[in-house]
């Protein structure tokens, strides 16, 4: 048991010295969409579960980010599960180091059709942002969205999956139904620190553009252990949009549009028929030129302890 804790401590401690990783708003992780699920037609499968998880990462601009979040799934009948996830989020970098409660995510996933083969299930869920955005400022200037522990968006998010033994294949859409108040603005800096912000996407007033993802992931799957590979790709279908302070009109952002296409890599390890240990790494492959959400990351991993009930 000692030896396996430590092999994937090992593991994690290698991939935050040497991978590259992927960060999106948070639809990837939710219901029917998220990733290394659970699948055993012989055994019953306790569908109640408290997740604790640490989650770090590192941005182009040599940002760091660290997420704690508390999740909990509940079963409702033989149909249901509802999902809640509560992060906490610590921000370091240049300009200084921010922490607060980030997006609490919330969804409903209904199993659509299960068979001795394969399960069908559709989610649908929100996010509710935990301030507007533009917490974090610095002598009264708004800082840019890498250092904010809230989007400010209320988002729509829906998808589904197909998952068997071997494989696991999902899609999903969210939208942002609202523009948050981030007033990042290069203007607004001068002195030292006004070169090093103007590396940074402007996001005053940001309206973030829709997204839509897929998930392929192919799944070994042993006693205690359980192994994934797969691609994470997501198109930013439409530009995010900011207000241009000196205009009355807003502008679209060129470059913020495309794919963001990732490996993501799993390995899960069950104490018993009650508790696990996830690790979960990403590896970047090809990533939108501008990101004025603050969403991109050079690297990401992530170690979750999982207690069943």
């Amino acid at each position: 048991m000692k030896k396996i804790i430590f092999t994937l401590l090992c593991s994690w401690a290698l991939a935050n010295a040497f991978s590259q990783g992927c960060s999106d708003a948070g639809f990837c992780t939710m219901g029917a969409m998220k990733p290394d699920q659970a699948y055993n037609k012989r055994l019953p499968v306790k569908l109640r579960t408290l997740e604790l998880s640490q989650y770090f990462g590192h941005t182009h601009f040599n940002d760091k980010i660290w997420v704690t979040t508390l999740e909990a799934n509940v079963s409702i009948g033989d149909k249901f599960i509802v999902q809640a996830k509560v992060p906490y989020l610590v921000a370091d970098g240049h300009l200084g180091t921010f922490q607060g409660l980030s997006d609490i995510s919330l969804s409903v996933t209904r199993n659509i059709i299960s068979t001795d083969a394969f399960d069908v299930n559709f989610t649908l869920g929100t996010k509710l942002p935990s301030n507007n955005g533009d917490k974090p400022q610095i002598d009264g200037k708004s800082l840019p969205m890498y250092y904010q522990s809230s989007l400010g968006t209320y988002d729509l998010i829906f998808g589904g999956s197909i998952i068997s033994r071997k494989w696991l294949v999902a899609a999903g859409y969210q939208q942002a139904l609202n523009t948050n108040q981030n007033g990042f603005w290069w203007g607004e800096w001068h002195g030292k620190d006004s070169a090093f912000v103007r590396r940074y996407a402007q996001s005053n007033n940001l309206k973030r553009g829709k997204d839509i993802m897929a998930r392929v992931e192919r799944n070994f799957r042993f006693s205690r252990f359980n192994a994934s590979i797969g691609l994470l790709p997501i198109w930013r279908v439409t530009r995010d949009v900011i207000q241009v302070p000196t205009n009355t009109f807003r502008n679209s952002v060129p470059g913020s549009t495309g794919l963001a296409l990732s490996g993501i890599y799993t390995l899960s390890y069950n104490f018993n028929v009650r508790s696990g240990i996830r690790l979960l790494i990403g590896n970047r492959f090809i990533r939108r030129p501008v990101n004025p959400d603050g969403l991109s990351r050079e690297f990401v991993s992530t170690v979750t302890y999982i207690y069943r009930f």
